[in-house]
């Protein structure tokens, strides 16, 4: 267990903003869990790349590093796996495509660990991780021990879940179940990836999937960003059918009884593509990523993010809501009203 005082938080975040964590713990066993004695519950952190850091951090920050991999059960159709928290997410799904395991491919590319994988319930391409769970272990501050959740416990939305809502700051994910299939099961009924074979190898659609985000989506290594920033919405099927008299080309996938509407398009419309404040902007090629150029702050940016929502809310009646984490000063999820 490593201590770690006055952390520069760009390196605890890939949005990088310029501010300081008073305090990081890095954990690698379960046990040392039991150990840690502080006043609150730190602030749970996988690699960064969902939370940014507004100003400077007085809770701790806690990350769980430990990341094996084990196989527990395998039959002529399936296999089991038990995957601790800390395994970076698009090491698993490379190592499945490989091992010619069906699943998770749509799912490459995505940043992040295997413990924030549930949390978000990530998804892409009509694939969430909530299809291929078996069950998740949460360490509870509480009690101080592991809980075992099934997949259907785990209350999994629209990137949503248990660990997000109610068991918030209550502990931390340290490991996930899964079920892989060694048969294809292709789900390839979603822009980008209609284009592909319905015959296509799992290499190719794993090659696809890859290609596609990379055409959309900056590489945070190189420009700062999250990911897609805002969620898109999902409204009642009367709502859209109201819009689309207004706007005959908005785009909708239904859900249930509902509708989806991309928030890309949304926000595109508004023409924030290419939009610029000071050093914080949306990408020019797709403005549901926001980006931090360099300088960014985190006036600018809560400026933008109230900026898109007020305006989407004036024109289409549809309040976005922020995918991206973000901290204020007591580690609590802020937006500015």
């Amino acid at each position: 267990m490593l201590f770690l005082q006055n952390q520069a938080a760009e390196a605890y975040s890939t949005f990088r903003l310029k501010t300081s964590l008073q305090q990081v713990i890095e954990v690698q066993d379960v046990n040392e869990l039991n150990t840690i004695n502080i006043d609150s519950a730190p602030i749970i952190l996988g690699e960064g790349s969902n939370t940014i850091f507004l100003t400077e951090q007085s809770r701790p920050i806690l990350r769980f590093t430990s990341s094996q991999r084990t196989i527990l059960n395998e039959t002529l159709d399936t296999v089991n796996l038990h995957v601790e928290a800390g395994h970076n997410w698009h090491q698993l799904v490379s190592w499945a495509v490989n091992s010619e395991l069906w699943g998770i491919e749509n799912l490459a590319l995505i940043p992040g660990s295997v413990g924030a994988a549930p949390i978000q319930n990530i998804g892409a391409y009509g694939v969430e991780f909530a299809d291929i769970c078996d069950y998740v272990d949460f360490y509870s501050w509480a009690d101080q021990a592991v809980h075992r959740f099934s997949a259907a416990e785990c209350q999994f939305g629209y990137r949503d879940s248990l660990f997000k809502q109610s068991l918030t700051s209550k502990g931390l994910v340290i490991a996930v179940g899964i079920t892989l299939q060694k048969k294809p099961k292709r789900v390839l009924n979603y822009a980008g990836l209609d284009t592909v074979s319905d015959s296509a190898s799992l290499q190719e659609i794993y090659a696809q999937v890859i290609a596609t985000r990379q055409s959309k989506l900056p590489d945070y290594t190189k420009l700062a960003n999250c990911g897609s920033f805002f969620k898109n919405p999902i409204i009642s099927l009367g709502a859209y059918r109201s819009l689309q008299q207004q706007f005959p080309k908005i785009p909708g996938y239904i859900v249930a009884d509902n509708v989806k509407v991309p928030a890309a398009w949304l926000i595109d419309q508004l023409g924030f593509k290419g939009y610029r404040l000071q050093d914080i902007g949306c990408y020019e090629r797709q403005p549901l990523v926001l980006v931090n150029f360099g300088n960014g702050t985190a006036e600018a940016l809560l400026t933008l993010v109230n900026m898109i929502i007020g305006k989407v809310k004036d024109r289409y009646a549809i309040l976005l809501e922020p995918e991206v984490r973000m901290l204020n000063k007591d580690g609590i999820a802020y937006v500015k009203s």
